[in-house]
C-alpha cells in the first residue's frame, strides 16, 4: 500500500474471495450504498470515505465499516469501490482507482463532461477494470419486466416530477433527474438521436430546474421527456406507445400496465391487458448486487462506462440546445 494508512484485512481481489468494497462519500446516496454493501453477500464493506469526518464515522458505525477522510488511503485496500461523491469530483476519484485495476461504480451522471466520461472509459480499459455507473432505474423491476414487452416505441412520453432537494443543485436537472430517462429510452429505442427541441428554466437555482425535451430518433420514433426538482407532487412515470399496444410504468410504486389490441377472425378488435407481474425490489440493491457480480467476474455489468456515456452524451446535447434558446 502506498499512502501509510492501517492496512484492512479482507480478501485477496481474486475470483473466489470476499470482495472488498469501499463507499466513497456517504451523504444522501452514499449512505444507502453503504447499508446495502455491508449486507450483500460476497462481499464486504471494508471501509467508508467523507470529508466530513462525524459522518464518515457515523456511517462506519452502522454498517462496521472503518471510516477515512481521503480516499487516497485506500489504495491497496479494496478490490471494488462505489464513488457518490458530487459530480464534480467522479473523474478525480475514479481514475486511480481504475488505473489500478479496482472495480468502479461511479454515480450518474459519470462525469461532468463526455471527454472525462472517455478518460474513465479508457481507464477501465487499459487496466481490465470493471466500470459500473449508477443509472439506477435500470435496475428497477418494472424496467426489467417492461424490456422484453417494447419492441417497436413510436411514441414514449415521460414525467420524473419530483419537490424542490437538498442536493445535487450543482447540475441542471437534466443530469439530476432526466438522465435516468434519457438511459432506458436508449436502451430501448436503439436507434441514434436525429434532432432535438428542448427549453429549460432556471427557477429556484441559477441551474435548469425544470427541462422538457423532444427527440426525435432517426427510426422514427419521438420521445417527449419533462423532468422537474419543483413539483409539488413526485411523479416517476414512463409510457410507450407503439402498433397496437400501449405499456406504462410507474417507476416509484413498481407497477406495470400493458394494453394491446387483439384482432380475431371475423370479430371486432378487442382491447386486452390491465396490471403486469412485477417483483419488487429496491433498485438500488439490484444495482449493487449487480456491481459486485461483475467485479468479482471481471465481467460486464448491465449499465457498463459505454451506457452511462450514452446518457451523458445525450443529457450534455440538450442541455445545450436549452442554453441557446
Amino acid at each position: 500500500m502506498d499512502s501509510g494508512a492501517p492496512e484492512i484485512p479482507g480478501g485477496s481481489g481474486d475470483d473466489l474471495a470476499i470482495l472488498r468494497t469501499a463507499v466513497i462519500g456517504v451523504g444522501h446516496l452514499g449512505k444507502h450504498h453503504a447499508r446495502i454493501l455491508a449486507a450483500l453477500a460476497g462481499t464486504k464493506l471494508v471501509a467508508v470515505v467523507d470529508t466530513i469526518a462525524a459522518r464518515a464515522s457515523e456511517v462506519g458505525t452502522s454498517t462496521g465499516a472503518k471510516p477515512f477522510g481521503d480516499y487516497r488511503e485506500l489504495f491497496g485496500q479494496v478490490d471494488a469501490v462505489s464513488v457518490a461523491v458530487p459530480t464534480e469530483l467522479h473523474h478525480e476519484v475514479a481514475i486511480p482507482f481504475l488505473e489500478r485495476g479496482i472495480a468502479v461504480l461511479v454515480e450518474k451522471p459519470m462525469a461532468r463532461t463526455v471527454a472525462e466520461a472517455d478518460d474513465l472509459i479508457a481507464a477501465a480499459r487499459a487496466s481490465g477494470a470493471t466500470l459500473a455507473v449508477g443509472q439506477t432505474e435500470r435496475y428497477n423491476p418494472a424496467v426489467a419486466a417492461v424490456m422484453p414487452l417494447v419492441t417497436s416505441p413510436r411514441f414514449i412520453e415521460v414525467h420524473r416530477l419530483g419537490v424542490f432537494p437538498e442536493r445535487s443543485l450543482d447540475i441542471d436537472v437534466v443530469f439530476d433527474l432526466m438522465i435516468h430517462d434519457l438511459d432506458i429510452v436508449g436502451s430501448l429505442v436503439r436507434s441514434p438521436v436525429a434532432s432535438i427541441e428542448a427549453v429549460g428554466v432556471p427557477v429556484l437555482t441559477p441551474k435548469f430546474d425544470i427541462a422538457n425535451a423532444r427527440l426525435r430518433f432517426e427510426n422514427g420514433c419521438i420521445a417527449n421527456l419533462t423532468a422537474s426538482r419543483i413539483s409539488r407532487d413526485r411523479v416517476r412515470k414512463i409510457r410507450f406507445f407503439q402498433p397496437d399496444a400501449y405499456i406504462s410504468i410507474d417507476y416509484a410504486a413498481q407497477e406495470v400496465e400493458g394494453w394491446r389490441l387483439v384482432r380475431r377472425d371475423g370479430q371486432r378488435p378487442s382491447i386486452e391487458g390491465g396490471a403486469l407481474p412485477v417483483e419488487k425490489d429496491e433498485p438500488l440493491r439490484r444495482e449493487l448486487a449487480d456491481f459486485v457480480r461483475a467485479a468479482r467476474e471481471r465481467s460486464k455489468p448491465l449499465v457498463d462506462g459505454e451506457a452511462g456515456r450514452a446518457a451523458l452524451e445525450l443529457a450534455t446535447r440538450i442541455a445545450e440546445k436549452m442554453e441557446s434558446v
